[in-house]
């Protein structure tokens, strides 16, 4: 792929929409809420990248959802979910929460911190199915799973200890250390979306920053690669 291939795939971070208000920061990937733009509406099934950083002590106050898949990614701090079907948990960093809305669900996410600040990537995937039963599901994955390495942590069948979406989706993710690279192969009629959650990457020599995603189609090898280290995530989509 050339580098100006590449960069009309590139969605820049400074071209996230924005939400600030007293407890909220949060840049939106993909036209959310009072961000609208028609060639960010998502991709694929990918509906929702939001990256979300709130104070310590508040959140988002009990609201509702249906037929959508919910990821949340914590990437720093702790963040308290509760939810109708009497789920009370924290999510941190180094864990895949899921929550599938289907026909209804009522939940609230808050700073489980009086002191620090929590950030996080709310992730939105159209299902394949309506009308599914709600339901909620978190998995641990260890630093040294995907250290260096691309660790599956979502996927329609579950496999590898990943939490089960319903959607032809698989998730990795990856903490990349100076020096790392690893390596995708994506197969001909898959797409994928590259999220910089965190630091600095390269792709197939393109530099990214925290906040940068790119849409790809297949087939096509990627390789990403930091000096200065970088946390991603890899959407491989029907």
């Amino acid at each position: 792929m050339s580098q100006d291939t590449m960069t009309n795939l590139i969605h820049e971070r400074d071209a996230r929409g924005h939400t600030k208000i007293g407890w909220l920061d949060s840049y939106h990937t993909f036209s959310f809420s009072n961000f609208y733009d028609p060639k960010r509406m998502g991709f694929r099934s990918l509906r929702v990248i939001n990256d979300d950083r709130v104070v310590p002590g508040a959140g988002f106050g009990a609201h509702s959802h249906s037929d959508m898949e919910i990821l949340t990614y914590v990437l720093e701090g702790a963040l308290e979910h509760k939810d109708s079907l009497g789920t009370g948990a924290v999510i941190y960093p180094g864990e895949a929460q899921i929550m599938s809305a289907g026909t209804g669900i009522t939940h609230s996410e808050f700073n489980a911190s009086k002191t620090d600040p929590v950030h996080f990537l709310q992730i939105w995937i159209i299902p394949d199915t309506q009308g599914l039963q709600p339901r909620y599901d978190q998995r641990t994955f260890p630093l040294e799973e995907k250290l260096g390495k691309l660790r599956l942590i979502a996927a329609k069948d579950g496999r590898e200890g990943a939490v089960t979406i319903h959607q032809d989706v698989d998730l990795y993710t990856s903490v990349l250390e100076a020096g790392n690279v690893v390596t995708y192969n994506l197969k001909p009629n898959r797409y994928a979306w590259l999220q910089i959650a965190q630091g600095v990457a390269t792709l197939n020599e393109h530099e990214l920053r925290a906040g940068d995603g790119v849409q790809l189609s297949g087939p096509e090898q990627l390789q990403i690669s930091t000096d200065v280290g970088a946390e991603i995530l890899l959407f491989d989509l029907a």
